[in-house]
């Protein structure tokens, strides 16, 4: 009985030992101000929070604080990004508020970091932006916790690698202009440490929700199924570019490296001032940030490689600045389009050139370039092998003739590269360029007549005109055939295969028609 008594007095005194070392912990501990202070790689912070007069708030023992504390490196760096030193930190005019910036008036910990939320600090002018990877690691804005969960008397200290700076940037204009979907696919891509740099130079082209939602329905999901994309880190990216442009410093047609590896976006800037990145609209241009500059836009951007990506990487200069002068980039770098480009290479351009007595410049000052340049594209795709004999309806809403007798002819041209696959279609390189008719003509205030059959191989029958005077000329203006109709017909059987116009008069006045030979 004696030995159970001494066992269960040994009992108590190990449980109030180990009441009092906890209580002592707890004092040896201090408060978070106290972890600080201690911390050999804090200096920097110290003193910043000694010179602003906020040990008090930070040794406070009734508050319940978190603490985002930079490290010595963290200041260092600052400072040398900012062309100072410490010094000139702690001379900041706005210190306080960002020491205030990294500081929760609540308790959390490591494991409690909700990924993507915004939490207020004891500065009421910004939130942070709030990371959890799927490896574990948080960030706080574009802070990394180096160590996390120091526990205080009055709170909790996590180490950050980066002094937090309550400034405006691209995330924001997100948050405040309700891109709720923009920022929950930040927020799951891990992105929100990037675009929340403070020292970063960004522009965002930022679609809005609805253009989510037209893309969603497009690929017939919705937001979920798009935030569920295995890329979908790479078309955020797509959307981002390491310096900032306004929408004045567009250039049309300019070619620009996004932070996404996959593609390069192709502005267009119209005659109007209206600014493009690919195939969406800017709605809202320049809401200017303390770290970039965000352009609202109507589409999700895709780094698909489309048709124009194919005139780029082999060498087509002449038809991409073409393409860009007319302002139909937009068109041809819809992701989600399908088309076919028959595309006139370098020399087919110089070869037109030298036909018009121009050069490449007189070309693209054409006022019909956009119509010329349609009458390259089919509103579908159409691989070398769908191709068939006869007429294809072109985007200018006229007709080419295809020949497949001797290889593969479209009008007078040859494809000389067949099947050349895009995300939104196909190119098949061609020698010439086509020309709608009235590219080489101007359309005179004439009766128009009907001429049969058209296309027609040689005899072209044209009623009302037994024996009338005739003019043909070509797609370039050039006259090419002279006479008279005999019995209302002309024989056209010498002419190239192409199309052509065919003047005609009597005595009631001038009457035109055209045509195509085959």
């Amino acid at each position: 009985m004696k030995k159970t008594i001494k066992f269960i007095n040994l009992r108590k005194a190990t449980l109030t030992l180990s009441l009092a070392l906890t209580s002592l912990a707890a004092t040896a501990q201090g408060t978070v101000y106290d972890i600080i202070s201690l911390s050999p790689n804090h200096t920097s912070l110290e003193a910043a929070i000694n010179q602003e007069g906020l040990q008090s708030s930070l040794q406070d023992p009734a508050a319940s604080l978190t603490v985002f504390a930079p490290d010595d490196a963290a200041f260092d760096a600052l400072a040398a990004a900012l062309g100072t030193d410490i010094t000139g930190l702690l001379a900041l005019p706005n210190l306080s508020d960002i020491l205030l910036y990294h500081v929760l008036g609540v308790t959390v910990d490591a494991a409690s970091v909700v990924n993507g939320s915004a939490v207020p600090t004891l500065n009421p002018s910004r939130t942070i932006k709030m990371t959890s990877t799927t490896g574990g690691t948080v960030f706080a804005n574009q802070a990394e916790v180096t160590t996390a969960d120091l526990p205080g008397s009055n709170g909790i200290v996590h180490v950050v690698n980066a002094v937090l700076l309550p400034v405006e940037t691209v995330v924001d204009v997100a948050i405040d202009n309700g891109f709720t979907y923009l920022q929950a696919a930040i927020s799951q891509e891990e992105l929100l440490p990037a675009l929340t740099d403070p020292l970063a130079t960004l522009t965002v082209f930022a679609p809005d929700n609805a253009a989510f939602d037209s893309l969603a329905a497009a690929l017939s999901t919705d937001i979920n199924g798009l935030l569920a994309l295995p890329n979908l880190s790479d078309i955020l990216l797509y959307h981002v570019l390491g310096d900032t442009v306004d929408a004045a410093a567009v250039s049309n047609g300019a070619i620009v490296d996004p932070l996404s590896p996959s593609n390069t976006l192709k502005l267009t800037k119209t005659s109007m001032g209206t600014v493009f990145a690919n195939q969406a609209e800017v709605t809202i241009p320049d809401l200017t940030v303390d770290n970039g500059i965000v352009h609202a836009i109507n589409a999700v951007l895709l780094p698909y490689i489309t048709v124009v990506d194919i005139a780029i990487d082999n060498g087509f200069t002449s038809l991409t600045a073409a393409v860009a002068t007319a302002e139909l980039l937009p068109a041809l770098t819809n992701p989600l389009a399908s088309l076919t480009v028959f595309a006139p290479d370098n020399a087919a351009f110089d070869n037109l050139a030298a036909a018009l007595g121009t050069d490449i410049a007189g070309v693209l000052a054409s006022p019909i370039l956009s119509d010329i340049l349609l009458y390259h594209v089919v509103g579908s795709t159409v691989l070398a092998a769908n191709l068939m004999n006869g007429p294809v309806t072109m985007l200018n809403t006229e007709d080419v003739i295809v020949d497949l007798t001797s290889g593969v002819m479209i009008n007078t041209s040859t494809v000389t590269g067949a099947d050349n696959i895009a995300d939104n279609g196909v190119v098949h390189v061609i020698d010439i360029v086509l020309l709608p008719l009235i590219a080489g003509i101007e359309e005179a205030d004439v009766t128009m007549v009907s001429v049969a059959p058209n296309p027609t191989t040689s005899v072209l029958k044209i009623n009302d005109f037994d024996k009338n005077d005739y003019k043909v000329m070509n797609i370039y203006g050039q006259t090419v055939l002279t006479g008279s109709t005999e019995n209302g017909t002309v024989n056209v059987s010498e002419l190239a295969n192409g199309n052509y116009y065919i003047f005609l008069t009597n005595e009631t006045g001038e009457f035109q028609a055209k045509f195509m030979k085959l």
